[in-house]
């Protein structure tokens, strides 16, 4: 038997049901006479009560029984009430499923985002649309497909200086001649590249850019300090 915590089962992996109280209000129906049309139905399709049975708790305490309906079945059961019964239980049919796409963690979220940030920048040389900035650091940021360190810590929302002296504590990254670099090792090359150029007025630059898959790696080697 399922216990009703929410109106919904809408665990990770899990199949979405609707459950019999939320059925009757969202109908505006008494929960038992729901639960007498939820046992007709079963008994027709010659399906087995026991398994879609749970029970939920009230405020003070007391439990009752009640239904999970996966999606079929509750199409079943409302195809005899009311059409606009029916469009209210369609639309929050609607409503459970779009939030079972949604990213469930912060980690696949920023994955999602390091994937359309990539596609973005990939479309925008494809299309040579990218115009060059008068900051000379700010256009090599825009061509590439990488992030520097400073847009890296706000898409982390990581303050840059912490993040930074992680980065230095375990030997991932070091300072020469003022510039941050990355130890040259191979993982190493998959999470960072390092740019080096002369701008318009003959000023060389050496700057350090974190790759998606080297973003992802700092959420995931920092996620204690990001509050994961």
């Amino acid at each position: 038997m399922k216990t009703e915590l929410l109106s919904t089962n809408q665990r990770e992996n899990a199949t979405l049901t609707m459950s019999s109280r939320e059925i009757a209000d969202i109908c505006g129906k008494r929960h038992d006479h729901v639960m007498a049309d939820i046992r007709k139905m079963l008994d027709e399709l010659n399906l087995n009560a026991p398994d879609f049975s749970g029970t939920f708790k009230t405020a003070q305490g007391n439990e009752y029984q009640c239904f999970f309906l996966p999606k079929r079945e509750v199409m079943i059961l409302v195809s005899g009430y009311r059409i606009d019964l029916r469009a209210k239980i369609i639309d929050r049919l609607e409503e459970l499923e779009n939030q079972q796409k949604l990213p469930s963690n912060y980690l696949q979220a920023l994955k999602a985002l390091v994937e359309s940030e990539e596609e973005k920048q990939t479309l925008l040389l494809e299309n040579q649309t990218m115009k060059p900035k008068a900051d000379f650091v700010d256009h090599y940021v825009e061509v590439g497909t990488s992030k520097s360190l400073r847009e890296t810590a706000k898409i982390l929302n990581f303050p840059e200086k912490m993040m930074i002296e992680c980065l230095l504590r375990d030997r991932v990254l070091y300072r020469q001649s003022g510039n941050l670099l990355p130890y040259q090792t191979v993982h190493s090359k998959e999470l960072f590249t390092v740019k080096t150029g002369t701008a318009e007025h003959g000023h060389n630059f050496t700057q350090t850019r974190v790759t998606g898959k080297g973003i992802e790696w700092i959420a995931q080697r920092y996620a204690s300090e990001l509050g994961l």
